[in-house]
């Protein structure tokens, strides 16, 4: 077991090591060359996601691990699987409504933070009453551009009710922003983890809270993306190439040891 153990943990440890961009490609190998470790490696390394279109309402929608059922995928617009399955696990119908009005509230989000792109969002009952949940947010740039890149979120959360306060446990994973341009590549995934108490007014105070959460974590990783990565990226490229001359260059050197030496004598 503990051999297992150790062989997982080799495999995740390498995805983690590998360039960001190829993560589909390298997850494809190694479940090749270990085909019995196929279920715990998928489940535990985010993808980038994909979409697929509700063929009863027309409307894209984003698929992962939390809308899946075998070989088929829940609709958010239509609450129904795609293929179709007759024993199928469905929200509870409060918990559908709820669901219904937080793919409204995100998909406006979406549109205004994004200006394009897809969301989803799914709920699922839970065992001791409470109830928890997965928003999806993807956003690609047009091919057409001289620049490629996406913008892959995925929040899963935990809701739990105490009289009229509610308890949430928010993960974000898998956020990767890939940039290509010309032959410089930026990728990476990160994860943040936060929980928060909040006050309840009726059900739909669950979307506000947790779409506060989120957009507050979404800024915050935004922020370190636009100031770490970046801007170090634009350090690295001006330092590589230089808009002067050499010629200029040396005459500023040589017109600042003039200025030195006047200034010791």
């Amino acid at each position: 077991m503990a051999g297992e153990m150790d062989l997982l943990d080799s495999m995740l440890d390498l995805t983690r090591r590998l360039p960001p961009m190829s993560i589909e490609e390298n997850v494809s190998s190694l479940v090749e060359l270990c085909p019995d470790y196929a279920d715990d490696l998928l489940g535990s390394v985010d993808q980038p996601l994909k979409l697929r279109t509700d063929h009863t309402t027309g409307r894209d929608y984003l698929i992962c691990d939390y809308n899946r059922d075998g070989e088929s995928y829940r609709s958010p617009w239509s609450n129904e699987y795609h293929p179709p399955l007759h024993d199928a696990t469905y929200p509870s119908a409060r918990l559908r409504k709820l669901e219904i009005a937080a793919n409204d509230a995100f998909d406006t989000y979406r549109e205004m933070y994004f200006e394009g792109g897809v969301s989803s969002v799914f709920l699922w009952d839970l065992d001791d009453g409470g109830f928890a949940g997965v928003v999806l947010l993807k956003k690609t740039l047009n091919p057409a551009t001289n620049a490629s890149g996406s913008w892959d979120s995925i929040h899963v959360f935990e809701a739990s009710e105490r009289g009229r306060m509610a308890h949430y446990k928010l993960t974000m994973s898998n956020d990767k922003s890939n940039s290509t341009m010309g032959t410089v590549d930026l990728s990476g995934s990160m994860t943040r983890q936060v929980e928060l108490d909040s006050s309840l007014t009726d059900s739909s105070s669950h979307i506000t809270n947790t779409g506060r959460m989120i957009e507050d974590q979404e800024i915050k990783m935004r922020n370190l993306l636009q100031e770490v990565y970046f801007g170090k990226t634009k350090d690295v490229v001006h330092d590589l190439r230089s808009v002067d001359s050499l010629e200029k260059a040396r005459k500023q050197r040589e017109v600042q040891k003039e200025l030195a030496g006047l200034l010791r004598k």
